[in-house]
């Protein structure tokens, strides 16, 4: 099995080197990137299955290379940052990045949440192959004008297929399985992101508000909160 690849993108080279020591000890293949500028080409050219972003970047910010991605990938994104405010994380998981950890951080964490975002890709990934062995999967759910398909990883509303990141989808899959029942933010975070996941609840407000703002509402399907 090829070696996962990790793009860093961070201007202190302290880190840089630091995770890069770190990731390439565990067996990553690592690219390293310390102009905002010039991360969408080192991305494009290294095709990394996960990117350590840093929000505050010379020549191009985290927010504004995230969502560059996004337009064209859905790679995995886990975003660091000085910053504190909890607007820049909410700013951050809207544009699409997959998880936040704040600096000074410890590269073991970063390993970590690396380590389970993966695992979750990985299953991802193995889905179309399931399907194939399985045709009689029950992971499609549907109801009338709206379905979700877990196999190809495509949800389709009166027809129309909607673009929806990876942990979206998994999290409107979630809830359309258990119609009328009401679940707790911690659950949601035990079940969607894993008992690895070490951020807070804000992270489940964060996409199902995405969810209800790309879902038509008052409908038998509707998101209630």
């Amino acid at each position: 099995m090829a070696a996962n690849k990790v793009l860093l993108v961070d201007d202190d080279p302290g880190i840089i080197e630091v995770l890069k020591l770190y990731f390439e000890k565990e067996g990553y293949q690592v690219s390293t990137c310390m102009q905002g500028d010039k991360a969408i080409a080192a991305f494009n050219s290294f095709v990394p299955d996960i990117v350590i972003l840093d929000l505050m970047l010379p020549g191009m910010d985290g927010n504004d290379i995230c969502r560059e991605i996004r337009k064209t990938s859905d790679c995995p994104i886990i975003m660091l940052t000085a910053r504190t405010d909890t607007l820049d994380k909410i700013v951050g998981l809207e544009l699409g990045a997959d998880d936040y950890i704040p600096k000074p951080f410890e590269p073991k964490e970063v390993l970590a949440r690396v380590k389970a975002v993966l695992r979750r890709t990985d299953k991802r990934d193995a889905a179309p192959a399931a399907a194939e062995k399985n045709e009689s999967s029950t992971d499609v759910i549907s109801y009338p004008g709206f379905s979700v398909d877990k196999i190809r990883y495509v949800v389709s509303v009166d027809g129309n297929e909607i673009y929806m990141p990876p942990k979206e989808l998994e999290l409107l899959y979630f809830l359309a399985s258990s119609p009328n029942r009401v679940f707790t933010r911690e659950q949601l975070l035990d079940n969607i992101w894993g008992y690895e996941y070490v951020g807070d609840t804000r992270t489940v407000d964060v996409h199902v508000k995405r969810l209800r703002e790309k879902l038509p509402g008052n409908r038998e399907w509707s998101i209630s909160t």
